[in-house]
C-alpha cells in the first residue's frame, strides 16, 4: 500500500460519518406522525360536507316561512299587472293560502326557535332566489308575455315550496308543524294545476 492509499484510508475512517436525511423519515415517529396528520385532515373533511350536507329542521323551516312571504311579495306586485281574470283569481287564491302558511309558520317559528331565528343568513339566499323571480316576470311584463310567464312561474313556485313542505314533514315528529304542512300541501297541490295547465288561448 503506497503512502496516498494509507492517508486516503485513514481520513475515511477519521471523517465522520454523515447522517442520511431519509434516515428520521423512514423511522417509525415520523410515520406514526404522517399517518396521524393524514387521518386528521380526512376526518376534517368528511366533518365538513357531512355538517354542509345537512340542513337543520329549524333552518328548513325558516327557509321555507322565507320562501313563502317573497313569493307572496312577488303575487302583490304583479298579480294587478295580469290580464287574466281567471289567473288573477287563481293567483289571489295562491296568495291567500301562502299569507296563512306563512302567518302558521311564523307563529310556530317563534314558540319552538325564537323570534327570527337565524333569519339574517338564510334571508340572503332567499332574497336573491326573489330578485331572480321578480327579473323574470318583469321582462315578460315588458315583452308582452306576462300571463304566460307569470303563470309558469307561479306553477314552479308551487312545486318548489310543496316539496320543502314534504321534505320538512318526513323529517319532523312535531304533530303541529305536520298540521300546518298538510293543510298548505293539499291546499296548494289543488290549485297547482291552475297554473300549470293555464293557456291564453282558453
Amino acid at each position: 500500500m503506497d503512502r496516498k492509499e494509507y492517508l486516503a484510508q485513514i481520513s475515511a475512517s477519521v471523517r465522520p460519518e454523515k447522517k442520511s436525511k431519509l434516515s428520521f423519515m423512514s423511522s417509525n415517529v415520523f410515520k406514526f406522525c404522517g399517518i396521524a396528520v393524514v387521518l386528521m385532515i380526512v376526518l376534517m373533511i368528511v366533518g365538513t360536507l357531512i355538517g354542509n350536507g345537512k340542513t337543520s329542521l329549524k333552518d328548513q323551516v325558516v327557509s321555507l316561512k322565507l320562501h313563502i312571504e317573497n313569493t307572496s311579495g312577488v303575487i302583490s306586485d304583479y298579480q294587478p299587472k295580469v290580464k287574466s281574470s281567471t289567473l288573477r283569481s287563481s293567483s289571489a287564491s295562491l296568495h291567500s293560502i301562502l299569507a296563512s302558511t306563512s302567518g302558521n309558520l311564523d307563529g310556530y317559528i317563534s314558540e319552538k326557535y325564537g323570534k327570527n331565528a337565524n333569519e339574517k343568513k338564510l334571508g340572503e339566499a332567499a332574497a336573491l332566489e326573489k330578485d331572480k323571480l321578480e327579473s323574470d316576470l318583469f321582462e315578460a311584463k315588458i315583452t308582452g308575455i306576462l300571463d304566460r310567464i307569470y303563470a309558469h312561474k307561479m306553477a314552479y313556485e308551487i312545486s318548489l315550496i310543496t316539496s320543502e313542505e314534504a321534505s320538512i314533514f318526513k323529517a319532523t315528529s312535531d304533530e303541529s308543524l305536520k298540521q300546518i304542512l298538510t293543510t298548505s300541501y293539499n291546499s296548494l297541490e289543488n290549485l297547482y294545476a291552475n297554473f300549470n295547465d293555464f293557456s291564453e288561448n282558453k
